[in-house]
């Protein structure tokens, strides 16, 4: 699978662990920074991977932020992405499952790398499901298109 992940500088260090864990999969990992944990603002990397999944260039993105909360807000602001927060495996499967979520978040500060692994684990490995849920989709596109 084809997998953007960003950071700022509170994700970067759980980015870095999120990252090794993808690519040991076999995953193909674009990481489009933060490079390091000095200061810098979050949206610059969630619309950088926001949009490489918007346009088809990744399959699913990964951001982490120091909740995850900031990260979610900004990449939502691009259209065809439907990002969550996540905290726990369970939600992860119903953000894929239901919403067809296509970016995950996380929170650098509150979650440690095996929950962070397990999360992004399940958020690849759940198919969307469709049915009822994908007259559901088609009215966030509506909502969309509406800006």
């Amino acid at each position: 699978m084809r997998i953007h992940i960003g950071s700022d500088h509170a994700g970067f260090a759980l980015k870095e662990v999120v990252r090794t864990h993808l690519l040991a999969l076999g995953h193909e990992v674009t990481d489009v920074g933060a490079d390091s944990e000095a200061s810098v603002d979050y949206p610059v990397f969630a619309g950088e991977v926001a949009r490489a999944v918007s346009h088809g260039d990744a399959d699913m993105g990964v951001l982490v932020c120091g909740t995850g909360l900031g990260m979610a807000i900004a990449a939502n602001k691009v259209a065809g992405v439907r990002a969550v927060q996540v905290g726990d495996p369970e939600f992860a499967r119903l953000a894929r499952r239901h919403n067809d979520a296509n970016v995950v978040t996380l929170a650098g500060r509150f979650i440690d790398a095996e929950s962070a692994a397990a999360i992004v684990d399940a958020f690849l490995a759940e198919p969307f499901e469709g049915g009822r849920h994908a007259g559901r989709l088609e009215q966030i596109r509506e909502l969309e298109r509406s800006r």
